[in-house]
């Protein structure tokens, strides 16, 4: 799919430009309704903010459609959400699923616990065994699920070979892209039909909303929004300004967020109180020269591998000052947290050694405050660990 003849930063601040009437609002109004005054007899769809279409809801997923080159778009109440009704859009009782194993330990525990209530069985495949992606396909084989830049560790992988299969048998291929944004990587134009976003995270940017997002072909969409209509996952009308708020400043944040990364793996590559640093824009990340050919920037997010393991991560973590210790990511602020508590507790240690998370592994979420102040908590950080370790 090609790229919109507009550029992204252009499309993620208007959408479509058109000319204002005079003395109409710059800003866009929050249309804080729940619903919407109905013509009588009229037989149009009904105007209800739990469907959807309440003009905020309508406005930015019609802009985030336009940012990852898709046909339609919609938003819902939280990215797990978002990952929830893609599946069930696509998978059918007695479907097969395959998908990574490098990805979210919600999005596992989703597949684990879930899917199987709906006879949906789910085969995990490690992407650095390409040959198994068509291995694993069977007859009752109906999608592929990948991440990527995978969490926490980064991992770009090859969509080429994986859309390749999916072509070739039929399959849907469904990519969460959220580490990326639109702004860095696009999994439409690598071959993908669907692509999932938490926008709590960069689309948003500013850590007050919850909300997921999905986009791919008209129908597609068409029945996500069956679903949600009938879930309960449609976003307020005012999480909808937020969002398109944040996408205003998306392409200059995620600039930042990419240089602020860049800085911080480069410093803590050469700190001895770091064992391993996982960022794509290192020569030493394994997939390094994947992610110069697909990726318009690294990113923010940076996974530190800290010597004298948990122990060590918690004194850091009780020294810092400037970076916040929370579970979550992608804001305008520097998070940092443990995979082992947050966002893969739920595989388990076994779970996650197997997927390359040891203990004392941090996700690091540059912000963008000056670059020399988020190494500068880091290394006041790490210097009085390394006293006591």
């Amino acid at each position: 799919m090609s790229r919109p003849k507009l550029g992204l930063s252009t499309i993620a601040i208007h959408g479509t430009p058109h000319r204002r009437p005079d003395w109409s609002p710059v800003a866009p109004s929050v249309h804080q309704s729940s619903t919407f005054v109905n013509p009588i007899g009229a037989d149009d769809e009904v105007l209800y903010s739990r469907y959807g279409n309440n003009p905020n809801q309508v406005e930015v997923a019609r802009k985030y459609a336009m940012l990852e080159g898709a046909d339609a778009a919609i938003f819902v109440s939280s990215g797990m959400g978002a990952t929830a009704l893609a599946h069930l859009a696509v998978l059918r009782p007695g479907d097969h699923l395959i998908s990574s194993t490098w990805i979210y330990g919600g999005t596992q525990k989703l597949f684990d616990e879930e899917l199987g209530r709906y006879g949906i069985e789910v085969t995990y495949v490690s992407p650095d065994q390409a040959r198994l992606w068509r291995k694993s396909v069977r007859k009752s084989t109906r999608a592929i699920f990948v991440e990527t830049p995978t969490n926490p560790l980064m991992r770009v992988i090859d969509l080429g070979p994986i859309a390749n299969a999916a072509e070739e048998y039929g399959l849907a291929l469904l990519v969460d892209a959220t580490f990326a944004s639109p702004i860095n990587f696009r999994p439409l134009e690598h071959g993908a039909d669907v692509v999932i976003t938490s926008a709590t995270k960069y689309l948003n940017g500013h850590s007050d909303v919850i909300a997921g997002a999905v986009a791919g072909s008209a129908s597609f969409v068409e029945e996500v929004t069956r679903l949600m209509r009938l879930w309960g996952q449609a976003i307020d009308p005012h999480a909808a300004w937020l969002i398109d708020r944040g996408m205003r400043t998306l392409s200059v944040r995620m600039e930042r967020h990419s240089i602020n990364g860049m800085a911080v793996a480069q410093w803590a590559e050469q700190h001895a109180g770091v064992s391993k640093v996982h960022y794509p824009g290192l020569p030493s990340h394994p997939d390094h020269k994947h992610a110069k050919s697909v990726l318009a920037g690294f990113g923010g997010m940076v996974g530190l591998e800290l010597k004298g393991g948990a122990k060590a991560a918690e004194r850091m973590l009780k020294r810092l000052k400037l970076i916040t210790h929370a579970p979550s990511l992608a804001g305008v602020e520097t998070l940092v947290s443990e995979p082992r508590l947050t966002s893969h507790k739920a595989i388990g240690a076994e779970g996650r050694a197997r997927i390359g998370i040891p203990d004392g592994f941090l996700r690091l979420s540059c912000g963008i405050e000056d670059a020399a102040d988020i190494i500068g908590d880091l290394e006041q950080g790490l210097k009085q660990v390394s006293k006591e370790v």
